[in-house]
């Protein structure tokens, strides 16, 4: 240690809680780790290489300097780590990508006696009732279709509810009680939300039996409408659970987490159980984490877990998360109740356990054996490119325009042989006369390589959708910016129907095309990188034309300015829903009145 070229700085780091961030000889922050002593922590990066975990081990070979940030108190320093996490998104901590969007169902039962159920992506500490997370959009889609068949809650929003004046079009679909129009007493209606709670609890059974005895009831009565009613329900809720499973005896709230790790992947599963019924599973996936697994767990938890989440009455995992107090305490404040951290050592506990983790490994496999396959495509690619490395990183760019109008362009991202959406770029001509191609072309990747500071990674292979013409176009402004031979380049063309039984793949200093059999992966592949490039454009450029569109349409409405086109757009959410809103819902925008209405339907439909 004494040895070290970071000795020194060793020596003067302190002994209080922290935050240390590692660096790589870019400067890049590559790691961000928390500290009750930051000197003693980091001074174990620092021990003989043969006495250190492997990982650990490899971290610290990639690491040239570190930076440290001092807290007043342990519990600062795991905010800061996770804030920092989410800033710098270090290569090799657990990183949860869709942080806080998972969606959640809302009820606000203290706004206002009919409240309606609404999707959220962020939890508020307002004092509604929040369900969830759901693992994807369609989960929470499907609830709430049955929950609109079953429940019939109503579904306009706030301030359109105050002024209808008659039912729309879900009361006369069946899926909505109508409370704005209709005479439906509060206490009923009130009768129905306790309904919807335990369903969402996942307390079906208790709903089940309350149905059943209100049937009961009705029929006693002679109230055989009614009993009917009570019946379809009784038999929809049923059909809810005989989809799920039964996991606890207890019906209590919580999550398991399970994790799977190899020398490539992290695993996560995360179980949804709620009110003894496993409602959900989910699964993250994350580069190699070079972490012990405590501290994995902690990172996963601290990020999943943050201020505005759901978080159930237990958490279950299969040994603790480092700093297990701490950590109790942050999820205790976050939720505003006890949450219990449980390490289960027998009975139906310990059994999810081993399920989140067997699942977890199941999920690693596949994930493992899918990347494996994937490197083989693009082995293949390098071989039939003549490339010096595996094509690990491609980028392709493609136009679009309709007419010479609202020309676009965008970039698709392929990283180990998937989508990387989260590095998808989409860019408005500016520039270029949008009738010349390659113009528009030389514009976009001008302005994609020479601001480095935004994307500083150059791909492996960039690819352009073209033939020859656009290829040259690629090495010219390469060549202008001084990256002429960084990375290769090659150019996609469709085939011609009448002469070529594949697509063309172009390359420099080559006047045929490369030569690819019928049904080849690797061409396919790359057809796929194309094909999502030429969606990602055609989808930005529909929504351009589209938003000229709408713009020039209003334009022609008397009193409508860019006040009001904001205010529009900001009560509806999207140009589509202006177009089908009714009169009635147009003036309950402020500033909109009937006579501007009644303008924006004529403009809209002309």
């Amino acid at each position: 240690m004494n040895h070290h070229p970071l000795s020194e700085k060793l020596a003067g780091a302190s002994s209080s809680p922290g935050v240390y961030l590692f660096k790589d000889e870019t400067g890049r922050v590559i790691y961000v780790g928390k500290a009750a002593n930051l000197r003693k922590r980091l001074a174990s990066y620092f021990i003989d290489r043969k006495r250190m975990d492997p990982k650990t081990g490899v971290l610290v070979e990639r690491m040239v300097d570190f930076e440290t940030l001092v807290t007043a108190t342990e519990k600062e320093a795991l905010i800061l780590e996770s804030n920092l996490i989410k800033r710098y998104k270090p290569r090799y901590n657990v990183i949860l990508k869709d942080d806080k969007r998972y969606p959640s169902l809302r009820l606000d039962i203290n706004g206002q006696p009919y409240p309606a159920l609404e999707i959220v992506r962020k939890i508020n500490n307002d004092g509604a009732l929040y369900f969830g997370p759901y693992t994807s959009s369609r989960a929470v889609r499907e609830t709430m279709k049955i929950i609109d068949k079953t429940f019939k809650l109503r579904k306009c929003r706030d301030k359109r509810f105050k002024k209808r004046e008659r039912p729309c079009l879900n009361f006369q679909m069946g899926l909505c009680l109508a409370p704005c129009c209709n005479d439906i007493s509060e206490s009923d209606y009130q009768e129905i939300l306790k309904e919807v709670v335990l369903f969402l609890k996942g307390r079906r059974s208790d709903l089940v039996s309350k149905i059943k005895q209100e049937m009961t009831q009705a029929s006693s009565t002679r109230d055989f409408e009614l009993a009917a009613r009570l019946r379809d329900k009784m038999f929809a809720v049923e059909r809810m659970l005989e989809k799920q499973v039964v996991v606890t005896t207890d019906f209590a709230d919580r999550d398991v987490i399970g994790l799977a790790e190899n020398e490539r992947f992290s695993v996560f599963t995360l179980l949804h159980v709620r009110g003894g019924f496993l409602v959900g599973t989910a699964f993250f996936h994350f580069d190699r984490a070079l972490t012990p697994q405590p501290e994995t767990i902690r990172s996963f938890m601290a990020q999943f877990y943050g201020k505005n989440s759901v978080i159930p009455d237990e958490i279950l995992t299969a040994f603790p998360p480092a700093d297990t107090m701490l950590m109790a305490a942050s999820l205790r404040e976050n939720r505003g109740k006890t949450v219990r951290l449980l390490v289960p050592q027998r009975g139906e506990k310990k059994r999810l356990v081993e399920m989140a983790g067997e699942n977890a490994r199941n999920e690693l496999a596949d994930r493992t054996a899918q990347f494996e396959s994937n490197r083989q495509v693009l082995a293949r690619i390098q071989k039939k490119l003549h490339m010096t490395t595996l094509p690990e990183v491609i980028e392709c760019f493609d136009n679009s325009h309709l007419g010479g109008t609202e020309p676009v362009a965008a970039m698709a991202v392929f990283v180990d042989g998937r989508p990387a959406k989260d590095r998808y770029r989409r860019y408005r001509i500016k520039q270029a006369d949008s009738r010349d191609d390659y113009a528009c072309m030389a514009e976009v990747l001008y302005r994609r390589f020479s601001n480095d500071e935004k994307r500083p990674v150059y791909p492996d292979l960039l690819l352009v959708d073209g033939g020859r013409g656009q290829l040259n176009i690629a090495l010219s402004v390469l060549k202008d910016l001084g990256l002429a031979g960084s990375f290769v380049v090659a150019a996609i063309a469709k085939r011609d129907r009448d002469k070529d039984e594949e697509d063309k793949i172009y390359l420099p200093g080559r006047v045929n095309p490369v030569n690819f059999t019928a049904g080849d992966t690797a061409l396919f592949l790359l057809q796929q990188v194309r094909d999502e490039a030429h969606r990602f454009a055609v989808s930005y450029q529909k929504i351009r034309r589209g938003h000229v569109a709408f713009q020039s349409a209003l334009d022609k409405v008397d009193g409508i300015g860019l006040k009001k086109k904001k205010a529009l757009l900001d009560h509806f959410g999207t140009m589509e829903h202006i177009r089908r809103a009714d009169i009635d819902q147009l003036t309950a925008v402020p500033g909109i009145s009937r006579k501007i209405a009644i303008g924006i339907k004529e403009a809209l439909y002309t």
